[in-house]
């Protein structure tokens, strides 16, 4: 009796993960799968279109230059992920090995700073792009995400587990700091780093509302951008839409299948710190 209660649950369970599965899985493929009609059947409830066609992908390509603009996506996530990195890093180590006054005052504000939106910021850093003069170029968009409260938290928690008697004995030998950062401490937690990288990239390639205030053209903005011209207050063309949707859905896709195990496992240890 016990056994086929224990069977029961175990089946009631993996029911639940399957229909809640499927429904995380369902917007995209009517995504894709709207992306196929033609604009007589978008507003349809069929599950596949009757007679598919390219024509929203024609002329997504057509009103837009997509290769470029998922190109300047690539650079900007890939140059906004190394700074964050490298920021994170530097700082978390310095937070983590050094001792100084006001040390976890420093730690506790930078900890804060967490908790404070994007948006509450993003007026002092208009201005101060604007005076740099970088209005409607990709460093616009970066600098300002050069550091991150969030990439310093977390590579603060694994600076800390890192054993200090490895650090101390290096220093005993005569290594320098920058020395016993890229030589001691960084080799074993390239685990650590690339779990957060991933994150930080996907996070960043998912940025819009920043890239948007100051973008001027589509040829220097990213793919993020670019989705938002099929909608008006006029005409929305939701199958090309969702044609350039797809496509810009692409890349992460590509990624997330080459590095599953990889994202599964960050999501899971940032998750759970």
């Amino acid at each position: 009796m016990y056994t086929l209660r224990k069977k029961c649950g175990s089946i009631g369970k993996h029911g639940l993960l399957v229909l809640l599965s499927l429904l995380a899985v369902f917007p995209l493929y009517w995504m894709v799968v709207s992306s196929f009609k033609n604009q007589g059947e978008i507003f349809g409830t069929a599950f596949w279109p009757a007679a598919p066609t390219l024509e929203n992908y024609t002329y997504a390509f057509e009103q837009m230059p997509i290769s470029r603009m998922l190109l300047n996506s690539f650079i900007i996530a890939i140059a906004m992920t190394a700074l964050q990195l490298l920021t994170s890093i530097l700082a978390a180590y310095a937070l983590t090995r050094w001792q100084f006054k006001g040390r976890g005052i420093l730690y506790t504000m930078l900890t804060l700073t967490w908790l404070i939106p994007a948006q509450a910021t993003m007026i002092p850093n208009y201005i101060q792009v604007n005076e740099w003069g970088l209005q409607g170029n990709p460093l616009a968009i970066v600098l300002p995400f050069a550091a991150s409260a969030f990439a310093v938290i977390s590579m603060y928690q694994g600076f800390n587990q890192f054993p200090r008697a490895l650090i101390d004995a290096a220093r005993l030998d005569g290594a320098g700091e920058w020395q016993i950062l890229t030589r001691v401490v960084l080799p074993p937690m390239k685990a650590t780093i690339s779990s957060l990288g991933i994150l930080l990239f996907i996070n960043s390639w998912n940025e819009y509302l920043w890239p948007m205030l100051v973008t001027k053209k589509l040829e220097s903005a990213p793919i993020q951008i670019g989705i938002k011209s099929f909608v008006s207050s006029d005409v929305n063309m939701w199958g090309s839409l969702m044609a350039a949707t797809t496509i810009s859905c692409l890349p992460i896709l590509i990624i997330y299948i080459i590095l599953q195990r990889h994202i599964v496992d960050s999501f899971m240890k940032w998750g759970i710190k």
